[in-house]
């Protein structure tokens, strides 16, 4: 960029621009002025920078449009507390975009009156609504032809059902250029006389037109800087973090009702959903007085009556659930369970969408996962290095706890570690056959070993970390194991015996029966983005808070290993003694 000729230094984003211009801030601005966690300083004035820079970098200005487009799709509420899309005049309608009126330079009464004049009578037989604001022009206005919308009204979906956009300079009107629209101005904001607005009083002198993306690439990326503490942000990472808070606000706002819950995760459930009501009981009285309160009753694993079947994420943790470690993601499902290929579930609902990623969804999941490989990140991310490999074609065979939901409900013909690895050798008679045990076998703390395993392998992966077993290894067999989704991550072909959630969508090889109904064909990158980014709740273990994809890797990147081996032999004893008392062999 060509630096503005003016001391640069960081400063608190300004209320108000001096200057002809007047500044109002945009929502987004808006937003992060009332979060505690973040915060925003000017690194230019943005009149400058629309007028000196030549924001024409490519790759810029992808990164821009891409960023508006997910700041446009997400409907970010305005304030942390407040999250009220219902709000919506009879269509088709007009919007206006009330200001305050106690602000500098603030646009007189007649100014204002004469933009809603204008809102009534340009467009024949439209509703006018009012988005109104503390402290504004309209909000005390007793007119029956006009429809006051309240300051806590979803902006961003307002918007998107609105026909038309009228502005004097409030800073709402930058996000309705974001949003598609090319409003009417009646004052000179600081985003008017640029082609993206019509201008009722417009200046002779401007020459200057922009893009959409342009202008956001100015406001957001070139003339802001966002901050985390003393850390900088960029602006996708924000929108990241103020999606997970927003999603949890909006998701948990009725509080829950929660049963088939083990002891030991109750304490950790209650910390990441302690926003809302979050009671835990098995009794049916109580579980249907929540529900007839608005409570939605959550159930850890299958359910037929739950309105939500709860479960481990994706990018789990360091160290082993079977261990006790808290989990970093959870799944929420609304229709069924992941892996129970008999019903459809939401997150087979979501990658059959998937098929249509918006480049917003395309750019973010591409970052996630060159991150997550960079990180060398896993659902558990235990065990290390490889045992020595023999040459020739290896073939990775994974094994899993064979009393696992997954397999009971994922496999039909084919369901213990010794069937898969007979499966594996008949098909590979001649290649290097690659046995990974379960770390939850491994441990002792689940079924599923093989007592002859060496006849039929050539080798046994034991305390492997999956991830290097998986770049040593020519492909994957497995049942249902997610290391075959690990494995399609990493570029490997993956032939599944069961139906797990990656199968059945033209990305493997499927030798059990998947659901006839996955006949869409998304790419990996959507079959990603909709198992990591977009299916998953994230949690912080320690503070119980909602975080970002993102922030997820982080943290699993440089969380402590789970427990020790002391520990685990311990918890063998315990669970072997338990298994002895409930019969289970």
């Amino acid at each position: 960029m060509v630096a503005p000729k003016r001391d640069i230094a960081k400063k608190a984003a300004p209320s108000h621009l001096e200057g002809r211009l007047s500044y109002e801030r945009p929502l987004l601005i808006d937003r992060v002025f009332q979060e505690h966690a973040y915060g925003v300083e000017t690194r230019f004035e943005i009149t400058n920078v629309i007028a000196q820079d030549p924001l024409d970098h490519t790759a810029d200005l992808t990164r821009a449009r891409n960023t508006a487009e997910w700041l446009r799709t997400l409907k970010l509420s305005r304030s942390p507390e407040s999250d009220d899309p219902a709000h919506l005049p009879d269509m088709p309608f007009v919007l206006v975009l009330d200001q305050p009126s106690d602000a500098p330079n603030a646009p007189s009464i007649f100014d204002m009156q004469e933009m809603l004049v204008f809102a009534q009578t340009e467009l024949l037989n439209a509703n006018v609504a009012i988005l109104t604001c503390p402290g504004g022009y309209f909000e005390d206005i007793d007119d029956p032809r006009l429809t006051l919308l309240p300051p806590e009204t979803n902006l961003y979906n307002v918007l998107e059902h609105a026909t038309s956009v009228y502005t004097h300079s409030s800073g709402d009107g930058a996000d309705a250029i974001f949003s598609g629209h090319r409003p009417r101005v009646f004052g000179a904001p600081w985003y008017s006389n640029l082609d993206l607005t019509d201008d009722e009083h417009p200046n002779p002198y401007s020459t200057r037109k922009l893009t959409r993306a342009q202008l956001f690439y100015a406001a957001f990326m070139q003339a802001t800087s966002w901050t985390e503490g003393s850390a900088l942000l960029e602006v996708e990472k924000l929108l990241a973090r103020l999606e997970a808070r927003d999603r949890a606000n909006r998701e948990d706002a009725g509080g829950y009702v929660a049963s088939n819950i083990l002891p030991w995760k109750r304490p950790f459930l209650r910390a990441y959903f302690g926003n809302a009501a979050l009671e835990i009981t098995n009794r049916e009285d109580r579980i249907d007085a929540a529900q007839s309160k608005g409570m939605k009753h959550i159930v850890w694993g299958p359910s037929e009556r739950a309105d939500l079947r709860l479960e481990d994420g994706f990018l789990r943790s360091r160290g082993l659930g079977a261990a006790l470690v808290r989990p970093t993601s959870l799944t929420l499902d609304d229709l069924g369970i992941y892996f129970d290929p008999s019903r459809p579930s939401r997150l087979e609902t979501l990658i059959a969408e998937s098929v249509d990623l918006t480049g917003a969804q395309r750019q973010r999941t591409e970052h996630f996962l060159a991150r997550l490989a960079e990180l060398n990140l896993s659902k558990y991310n235990v065990g290390s290095g490889t045992p020595a490999l023999p040459d020739g074609h290896r073939v990775l065979v994974v094994g899993q706890v064979e009393d696992d939901a997954s397999i009971t409900y994922g496999t039909t013909d084919t369901r213990t570690n010794a069937a898969l690895l007979k499966a594996a050798r008949d098909a590979h008679p001649d290649a290097v056959l690659v046995y990974k045990p379960h770390p939850d076998v491994e441990a002792g703390l689940r079924r599923g070993r093989v007592r002859d395993a060496d006849t039929l392998a050539d080798v046994i992966a034991k305390d492997a970390d999956p991830l290097a077993l998986i770049d040593a290894c020519d492909e994957v067999w497995t049942m249902t194991s997610l290391m075959g989704f690990e494995a399609m991550l990493r570029g490997k072909p993956v032939t599944c015996l069961g139906a797990p959630f990656y199968a059945g969508w033209g990305l493997t090889t499927d030798l059990g029966d998947v659901p006839a109904r996955r006949t869409v064909r998304p790419t990996l990158l959507g079959l990603a983005h909709a198992t990591l980014i977009a299916f998953p709740r994230y949690f912080d273990p320690a503070t119980g808070d909602a975080i970002s994809p993102e922030e997820a890797l982080e943290q699993l990147a440089h969380a402590p290993a789970g427990r020790s081996p002391l520990a685990q032999s311990v918890l063998v004893a315990l669970r072997k003694l338990r298994a002895r008392l409930l019969g289970i062999k």
